[in-house]
């Protein structure tokens, strides 16, 4: 399938979207004033540890403080402090002697409180972005990105993209860089290395080692918290990781920028630079490929499937609910086969949603209940196989007989809807206002209550103009009742600047 990258540069935004077939699959975003930090690196200080949930706040710098949990501690101890934390945890491997001065260690075995303490200056790099109201999320497993390769100083473990599929390609890059690698770090070949021979391997692996100990060399006289290391724009970025050789074209419709990617492309794959293009036409680029257009859609709860069925999608702080439904499909044939059709199709669109808005964390699909456990068995396999072109790492769950399936998918940044929209000011993100009839008797109460209290002849209600046409025409009546009740005039005063749910009573 055809696909290109299509990139809008700005001085305040650069959005880069991934098309295949015409369809956009992927989009990222990054403004200059809220750019990404995930593999950032930082020199941080603890500032409290909480062994209760094995984890550590880190000061790095940022508004909010970041988290790091024990799992994703490097644990590096000297002979010594090896002995002595063995003989306190009666560890199996106490009195044995490590074969280095230093060596590494899981820290899974090790307690928060043995591996930090507050006030411990400490090397991180952020893994996921800060979420909601939580902070970044770090790690001190350092991983230093390249084109073709992912170098990890922190242990000297060889791997290879899973998305590598070939057996032989995967044993063949495994033996070449178990081959030209020191011994002291680890390297992950990532699919762009398919194919990729020695020299270019060895060259890539020498400029990773030699910008890791520059970094080493920055961070020992470092302030705290001070950023170490930024990683690459997103514009650098998409050059590095989405530029695959399934992708044609890269389009750009900066000059500046464009220069940019040649540039880099010149030094790490000078073979995909004919595939760099300028975009010049007058048009703007995001509406010459409907972009645009797909992007408003992807902001939209319900979407309509071929068939004329529909899926909403529901985000709410715990988790993400999908939920199928026939609607306008009525099928030919019985209703069983109507049923799966459309379930099978919301299979796809589910998958492609997912992708497309980078929704993460916990996902519950609601299908249409099926009666045929081989029509269960349908559906959920073409999940599966629809997922497998998605970069995220998802875990499925088979469907349960009230037709859900529970999945999880890898969460590292905010998803679309809460990137590039905020809770609404009306409804604080409820998604639902009182009903205008609900505020005119809210109102009527109110006053009932008051009024007993009050001398004044006379009462002013201001409100918004929906609910002032709706006193004036449909609640007329109610209004005349209500002032033969409380022997006083209502008068009734509309104001555009009001919230829809807000109102002001004044006696006079």
């Amino acid at each position: 399938m055809p696909a290109e990258l299509i990139i809008n540069a700005s001085p305040y935004e650069t959005r880069v979207a991934l098309l295949e077939g015409g369809s956009v699959v992927e989009f990222y975003v990054e403004r200059s004033l809220e750019k990404s930090i995930i593999g950032n690196i930082y020199k941080g200080r603890v500032t409290r540890v909480l062994p209760g949930m094995q984890a550590a706040f880190v000061d790095i710098g940022l508004e909010r403080t970041a988290f790091i949990h024990a799992a994703d501690i490097y644990n590096q101890v000297t002979d010594y402090e090896l002995m002595m934390l063995s003989a306190d945890t009666e560890s199996e491997t106490a009195g044995e002697k490590p074969e280095k001065d230093t060596e590494y260690y899981p820290s899974a075995s090790w307690n928060i409180e043995d591996l930090l303490h507050e006030g411990q200056d400490i090397i991180v790099q952020a893994s996921k972005e800060p979420l909601g109201t939580k902070g970044a999320r770090l790690t001190s497993y350092i991983t230093l990105a390249g084109r073709n390769l992912v170098l990890m100083p922190m242990t000297e473990h060889v791997g290879v993209s899973r998305r590598i599929e070939d057996e032989e390609e995967r044993r063949r890059l495994n033996d070449l860089i178990e081959a030209v690698k020191p011994p002291e770090v680890g390297f992950i070949a990532r699919t762009a290395s398919e194919g990729i021979d020695v020299a270019k391997i060895q060259v890539e692996m020498d400029f990773l080692i030699k910008m890791w100990g520059n970094l080493q060399k920055k961070a020992a006289s470092a302030p705290v918290p001070s950023l170490i290391y930024e990683d690459l724009d997103i514009a650098l970025r998409a050059a590095r990781d989405l530029f695959a050789k399934e992708v044609d074209r890269l389009i750009i419709d900066s000059p500046e920028e464009c220069q940019r990617i040649l540039n880099f492309m010149e030094t790490f794959a000078p073979h995909l630079k004919p595939a760099v293009e300028l975009y010049t036409n007058i048009t703007p680029i995001f509406d010459t490929y409907g972009i645009e257009v797909e992007m408003a859609r992807a902001l939209e709860k319900k979407v309509w499937l071929k068939s004329g069925g529909y899926i909403v999608i529901e985000m709410t702080e715990a988790l993400t609910a999908i939920d199928v439904n026939t609607g306008r499909f009525v099928g030919k044939r019985d209703l069983e086969e109507t049923i799966l059709k459309t379930n099978l199709e919301a299979v796809k669109e589910s998958a492609y949603q997912l992708r497309l808005r980078n929704i993460g964390g916990l996902i519950i699909i609601d299908f249409i209940d099926m009666k045929r456990e081989k029509h269960r068995e349908e559906v959920f396999n073409a999940l599966r196989e629809a997922l497998r072109k998605d970069k995220s790492k998802t875990t499925i769950l088979k469907m349960s007989e009230l037709g859900l399936i529970e999945m999880t998918r890898k969460r590292t940044r905010e998803s679309l809807g809460r990137l590039l929209c905020e809770p609404c000011f009306y409804c604080d993100g409820e998604g639902f206002l009182k009903s205008r009839r609900t505020i005119c008797y809210e109102i009527f109460r109110k006053i009932e209550r008051e009024s007993a209290d009050v001398i004044a002849p006379g009462v002013t209600i201001s409100v918004h103009p929906d609910i002032s046409e709706m006193f004036l025409n449909e609640e007329a009546g109610q209004i005349e009742l209500l002032e033969r009740k409380i022997k006083k005039q209502i008068t009734i005063q509309s104001h555009s600047g009001l919230h829809l749910e807000q109102y002001k009573i004044s006696y006079n």
